[in-house]
């Protein structure tokens, strides 16, 4: 299999000479299974490259080192969390996200039309998507990363190479969660002997194969099963490196848990508090430009009639600027000409350095705070 001969299969629209020319692409694009698929994000090598390093360095030098009852302790949970991480993770890269229609199908060898925003406003229209042509949710987003549609879309994840929706959502969670919890014990316990190296060394010393270590200066990892002898000063010098890298992984994990928790809470996806959270935006623009805000039936201020969205047809996807027209007449078009097409330039210029795009009902999102992209929006 040539994992590397294909190209990043895209849902964008082609351009020709014209700004709004579509032409036919040569190769139509074809849609991921999974996470697994070719090729693999950088994103998804980096995690797996820092998920092995701190299971050598902390069950091969550290933990050992340990004196017990601590030692047990920091190898049960340590190890509990590394082991739940690793089956959910590869869960959540393994799992079709799909929307069951597109799963029915099973055509993901057949490639999909190109999208022509000539014949239709958008990928999906009046909850049906025209390039996986199914019927769908109003949940269901189309992913152009993925190429497919999405159950329940949240984001894509890049440390996944997945999207994450309905089907995987929870082994995302839990996978997020117990990355917490084992690099928040890894650090404790790197710290601690840290500190005792220079506190209390004896301590630290207590393994049986440190009775024929005849200077305190050496010391030996990889215990009980292949000790190997290694100075105090690479002891701490790796210590020092995991510190700095536990700190940085952990602090990304807490804002990424901490985020999802406050969307559960609310029960919302990052589609929506993007949305939300754009929408704001907008609105406070508009009040910076003095333009007047309307009431609803409660006599809520700052609403930008949400009913009136779909009548906007931007062509931000198909072209490098921006231009918004607006179907109705009214005060409506020039409040919106502003803040709206404001921030769609805005996404636009940042969608073009990533190379893709996410159709729905809705605006296309960003990358998802907290996924590194983390703060993933993940997109």
């Amino acid at each position: 299999m040539s994992c590397f001969g294909r190209g990043l299969r895209r849902t964008g629209p082609a351009r020709g000479n014209s700004r709004n020319e579509l032409v036919t692409p040569s190769t139509a694009s074809l849609s991921r299974v999974n996470g697994w698929a070719c090729p693999p994000h950088s994103f998804q090598l980096v995690g797996w490259t820092i998920y092995s390093y701190m299971a050598v360095v902390g069950f091969g030098i550290y933990i050992p080192l340990l004196p017990s009852p601590w030692s047990h302790m920091a190898y049960s949970l340590t190890g509990i969390a590394f082991i739940v991480h690793l089956v959910t993770h590869v869960a959540a890269v393994s799992i079709d996200p799909a929307e069951a229609g597109v799963r029915a199908k099973k055509s993901y060898s057949n490639p999909l039309p190109v999208f022509d925003k000539k014949k239709q406003p958008h990928v999906i229209h009046n909850l049906h998507c025209y390039l996986c042509k199914i019927n769908v949710d109003p949940k269901v987003k189309h992913c152009s990363v993925c190429n497919k549609c999405i159950e329940d879309f949240d984001h894509h994840c890049k440390w996944l190479n997945n999207c994450v929706g309905r089907q995987n959502y929870w082994y995302f969670f839990v996978t997020v969660l117990s990355a917490t919890l084992g690099v928040l014990v890894l650090l404790m316990v790197i710290l601690f002997i840290f500190i005792q190296h220079y506190m209390d060394p004896a301590s630290l010393r207590t393994a049986q194969q440190f009775d024929s270590v005849l200077s305190n200066g050496t010391w030996l990892v990889f215990l009980p099963l292949a000790p190997m002898e290694t100075s105090s000063v690479s002891l701490l010098v790796v210590a020092f490196l995991t510190v700095m890298l536990t700190t940085g992984s952990l602090l990304l994990l807490v804002h990424l848990l901490g985020f999802h928790i406050y969307l559960l809470l609310n029960k919302m996806s990052t589609y929506d508090y993007i949305i939300t959270r754009r929408r704001e935006q907008a609105s406070r623009q508009d009040i910076a430009m003095g333009f007047p805000q309307s009431s609803d039936s409660n006599g809520n201020a700052g609403q930008n009639h949400p009913h009136m969205e779909p009548s906007i047809d931007c062509d931000a996807l198909l072209s490098d600027r921006v231009s918004c027209k607006n179907q109705e007449t009214g005060t409506i078009s020039s409040r919106l000409s502003g803040s709206f097409c404001t921030e769609l330039d805005n996404f636009t210029k940042s969608s073009e350095k990533e190379n893709g795009f996410y159709y729905g009902t809705e605006l296309p999102t960003q990358i998802i705070p907290g996924e590194y992209t983390h703060p993933d929006y993940t997109r």
